[in-house]
């Protein structure tokens, strides 16, 4: 029994986007998914970090008749996007484990009565296996009220990607039940191979699939790996260095008075330092307070009252709030678009969470830096950590293939790291089977300079002692990347 749903034609998604989500214009595409998703389709999106996927089924489901139904792995996620929706005066809740016991109460009672007022409903892929959610899909189906099934980060249902998940694997269930029912399945970081068994794994029908994959590429953001040798270089001076000049620049009179002339707001630069333990946050949060650069960290650990001040003041640009050190699960849904530059202290786990974590940079559309400090040491690390996490007691065969493609992407973003012979852009669009040359512009350390940077791996120097060396030069200049 199919659904029903706002006859074509007789909605105006422009003023909906500018009433309800208060944004002028679509962005390249997000129309024609947002209509497709509208016509009843299934539909399959994988688009860059940025580009703004959650609208493409929120604008549906604002629109729509019914209830959608959003299926995200992260609460942070759910939190950020409902936080946003509120605030537009849309319907929506959540049911997680965060949940008080009155509200998931209150929530059930609208979804049991067939006709849910909620336009969205916001669970994890666990609470979709419970069988008392299950009977109250059911009803809601009955009263073709069960509008759109949406799924957010849905390269998590492939035992071919980096962050499988088994009970994604349950969300089958969907088109087994409600075949009528369209599904929208949102990714930012899936391989050709990873594509191919989210279509499967869902049982979507690929010739009725409405498919849109847009290019990885961002030609505003800067690629770059800092060499270093554990050895001998803790590489936070040479780091300083390049950041406290960044301080300079923007204190620059000349500098200012065309930002005051453009209307833009005087800040200092915003930025993330991802890390892989909890420890080291802290550690360079303070090390950076010493040196006079607000950092704030940011990690599981820390009590309530201290993330959410932390990240608040980092958000809304507050003194002392200009950069976040925080372990890699930091950023998943944080809307801020002004983030200057996204280091990575260490390797990062893959290839995928590289690409994702460094796509936190200039979503704003201007210049912004992502920089990843390698060493062989950290390879070799990393390595063995995944071998321990292989040898770690039983596991399903789903999760042995999981681990083993966890090694083969982070084999990938030690050759990513390695290459210094070709356009960063590319390797990364090569990786996710873009088509087509990735546009860069001078946007990577290789185009920018390959013979320098060949030479930056011989050495094994760290990038900003280069950088801070060749601008005294002015043989190297960071100006159309300026942060």
């Amino acid at each position: 029994m199919p659904g029903r749903r706002a006859a074509p034609g007789s909605v105006n998604i422009d003023f909906t986007l500018r009433r309800v989500f208060r944004k002028e214009s679509f962005r390249p595409l997000q129309r024609e998914v947002i209509s497709a998703a509208l016509d009843g389709h299934d539909v399959y999106l994988q688009a860059a970090t940025s580009f703004g996927k959650s609208l493409c089924f929120q604008l549906p489901a604002v629109v729509d008749t019914g209830i959608t139904i959003v299926i995200s792995p992260l609460l942070a996620l759910m939190k950020n996007q409902i936080t946003s929706l509120e605030a537009a005066g849309v319907r929506v809740a959540t049911i997680n484990s965060n949940t008080p016991t009155d509200e998931r109460r209150a929530i059930m009672d609208d979804l049991k009565c067939g006709h849910p007022l909620l336009r969205l409903l916001y669970v994890t892929p666990e609470f979709c296996a419970m069988d008392h959610f299950r009977r109250v899909l059911r009803i809601i189906h009955t009263q073709r009220e069960l509008a759109r099934i949406a799924i957010d980060e849905a390269h998590c249902i492939s035992e071919w990607g980096h962050d499988f998940r088994p009970s994604f694997k349950e969300l089958s269930f969907f088109k087994r039940e409600f075949p009528d029912v369209p599904m929208i399945c949102c990714t930012a970081t899936a391989t050709p191979r990873v594509r191919a068994d989210i279509v499967n794994t869902l049982g979507l029908d690929p010739k009725q699939l409405k498919s849109f994959t847009m290019s990885t590429s961002r030609p505003n953001l800067h690629y770059e790996v800092r060499f270093k040798s554990d050895e001998y270089d803790d590489h936070y001076d040479t780091f300083l260095a390049w950041l406290q000049n960044i301080y300079r620049r923007r204190k620059d009179p000349d500098r200012m008075a065309y930002l005051q002339a453009a209307g833009e707001r005087i800040t200092n630069v915003s930025g993330i330092i991802y890390t892989l333990y909890r420890r080291d946050t802290e550690a360079l949060a303070e090390r950076l307070c010493s040196d006079g650069i607000g950092a704030k960290p940011y990690h599981a650990g820390l009590s309530p009252s201290q993330k959410d001040d932390n990240l608040n003041g980092w958000v809304t640009n507050r003194p002392g709030y200009d950069i976040i050190v925080a372990t890699t699960a930091f950023g998943m849904g944080i809307d801020k678009n002004d983030v200057r530059f996204v280091v990575h202290w260490q390797l990062p786990k893959s290839f995928e969470g590289y690409y994702q974590e460094a796509g936190r940079a200039g979503r704003d559309g201007k210049a912004s830096i992502c920089a990843v400090y390698y060493s062989r040491e950290d390879r070799d690390r990393a390595a063995a950590m995944m071998a321990r996490d292989s040898r770690g007691g039983q596991t399903s065969e789903a999760l042995g293939q999981a681990l083993r493609n966890r090694a083969e992407s982070l084999k990938k973003l030690v050759e990513y790291c390695e290459e210094t012979k070709k356009c960063r852009h590319e390797l990364i669009s090569k990786y996710f089977g873009d088509d087509g040359k990735a546009p860069c512009d001078w946007a990577c350390d290789h185009c920018k300079d390959k013979d320098a940077l060949g030479r930056r791996k011989e050495a094994g120097l760290a990038s900003e002692e280069w950088c801070s060396t060749q601008r005294d030069t002015g043989r190297y200049d960071y100006d159309e990347y300026d942060c």
